[in-house]
């Protein structure tokens, strides 16, 4: 549904690419990298909210250059990793700006209440967005997604770091939330993440950024290791049970001991 076609940009001191990629319906996708490595820089790509400086994208084939407003709006939903709104809407009003591309939407209000209890953002109706926290926010964002997805079959659901700012207990619930809309839909989910943890249980492929070139495009199974290790410059280890895959980085000696002794 996705190709990447040899595309680069030049953005300031950020050369991304050339990158080649492709993207099937119903694939998971995390990408992955340091910090300024380019990965909202792709996933912008991707969007067409950037548009290269050489190569294109395609989507259905389609050069998304080619694509209406409208009906880009219909074929993608996009998670920035900003949420800023410029007025203090209602939460309801928020979720809905994701239908604004299907006129005489009957089935609005209702795709905008089950978007939120998805999102475990039904406890904000009637709040204003501009009161809420940076979690509570969040969530109400992702709803707004959903919204917009909600009856799309085989979509591309773009996502910058979309839980980043919630606790551990949430994270893993609204991660799983997000993976079965994507799977009961057809969709293909591309997320910017830094969490290594989610990405190797929640996502089966990783695309590895660094200093703006695609370093690997990988299945995600505990054989990345290496990979991951030459990714971030630094030693990780990596726990596999029947529960799932914890990737850890590897302290120093010391430094595990010296924390050990603190907590006496």
């Amino acid at each position: 549904m996705l190709v990447l076609r040899q595309v680069g940009l030049q953005l300031g001191r950020l050369r991304l690419g050339p990158v080649h990629l492709r993207l099937d319906a119903g694939e998971r996708v995390a990408i992955l990298g340091p910090s300024g490595a380019g990965k909202s820089t792709l996933l912008r790509l991707i969007a067409r909210e950037l548009p290269p400086t050489q190569g294109e994208v395609l989507l259905d084939r389609r050069p998304l250059a080619q694509w209406s407003a409208a009906d880009l709006a219909r074929r993608r939903a996009v998670l920035p990793q900003q949420h800023g709104v410029a007025f203090g809407l209602p939460v309801e009003l928020v979720v809905a700006l994701g239908r604004v591309a299907r006129q005489q939407d009957p089935a609005q209000e209702r795709i905008v209440q089950e978007a939120l209890v998805q999102a475990q953002a039904d406890h904000l109706r009637g709040r204003r967005f501009d009161t809420l926290s940076g979690g509570e926010q969040a969530r109400v964002q992702l709803a707004r997604v959903l919204a917009q997805a909600w009856d799309e079959r085989e979509g591309l659901l773009l996502v910058d770091e979309p839980l980043a700012a919630m606790d551990p207990g949430l994270t893993l619930s609204l991660m799983q939330a997000l993976r079965h809309f994507a799977e009961q839909r057809g969709h293909a989910l591309v997320a910017v993440l830094h969490d290594l943890n989610l990405a190797m249980n929640h996502f089966d492929r990783l695309w590895m950024v660094k200093d703006g070139q695609l370093m690997a495009d990988c299945d995600a199974l505990p054989s990345t290791l290496p990979l991951l290790e030459q990714l971030y410059g630094t030693r990780l280890r990596m726990l596999q049970d029947e529960w799932g895959i914890a990737v850890l980085p590897v302290m120093a000696q010391q430094t595990t001991r010296s924390r050990t002794e603190a907590c006496r």
